[in-house]
């Protein structure tokens, strides 16, 4: 009898133990299965991305943007066709233009407006290898920042370092297309007309530099085209067509 309940009691541990071992079994496959469907979020911070590399992703994605967006600017209507960039009549002279629809002067402000745009399209022709040595230029110390910054980080970060040489040379483009669409055979006679008016008002004159203004103008149209341009590589894979590009942006990827 004594026998009978050692067997008894040898058997209930036996069948606790495989129960027990079993059960473990399957909780491991039941939580590595979970594992492997949950998606697991990559770290911005990968180790096996390094900082040079970063950067080299980044000055690339500006290069493509700078590319792209010089050639969408520089074809015709590039500007003036483009409500996002196109330049108006210059602010501070809006009396000009006021004056000038009064004096049924309607078809030469159109005229002038319309030159203002292609001369900054024409400018824009030259712009790309201005622009893509300012990047080679550009010292970047924590690409990492910039990267996980905001969706025009890189591009804000090439305007904050490069616009004052940006504008020393492009303006040196600028005056050679206003002279080559001949802006100041609009502008002129507009003006003219206007000053004339101010010795018996008593207005100051207006002396509008356009070089300074298409300059400005054509740059800040520049940058926003290549803001869009950062914010593709940065949402859509598919718009990462190098290696590097792919390695360095999709560590940003959910």
């Amino acid at each position: 009898m004594k026998i009978y309940h050692i067997k008894l009691v040898s058997s209930f541990l036996a069948f606790c133990f495989f129960n027990s071992v079993q059960s473990q079994i399957n909780v491991n496959k039941l939580s590595n299965k979970i594992k492997n469907e949950i998606p697991i979020k990559k770290s911005n911070n990968n180790p096996a991305l390094s900082n040079d590399e970063v950067i080299k992703g980044l000055k690339e994605a500006l290069n493509i943007g700078i590319e792209k967006s010089t050639e969408k600017a520089s074809a015709i209507g590039g500007f003036l066709k483009n409500d996002l960039i196109r330049i108006p009549f210059p602010p501070e002279a809006k009396s000009v233009r006021d004056k000038a629809m009064q004096w049924g002067l309607d078809n030469k402000v159109e005229k002038f407006e319309q030159t203002l745009n292609e001369a900054a399209e024409e400018a824009c022709k030259t712009a790309a290898p201005i622009f893509i040595n300012a990047v080679k230029n550009m010292s970047v110390g924590d690409g990492f920042k910039i990267l996980n910054g905001n969706y025009v980080a890189a591009t804000n970060y090439l305007k904050n370092e490069t616009s004052l040489e940006l504008y020393n040379l492009f303006i040196l483009e600028v005056k050679k297309a206003i002279e080559k669409v001949k802006l100041t055979a609009y502008w002129d006679p507009l003006v003219k007309k206007y000053n004339q008016t101010t010795r018996i008002t008593g207005k100051e004159k207006i002396e509008t530099d356009l070089n300074k203004y298409v300059t400005e103008r054509a740059i800040d149209g520049l940058f926003k085209l290549v803001e869009i341009q950062e914010k593709e590589i940065r949402k859509n894979p598919l718009k990462r067509t190098s290696d590097i590009l792919k390695k360095v942006f999709s560590s940003l990827d959910p």
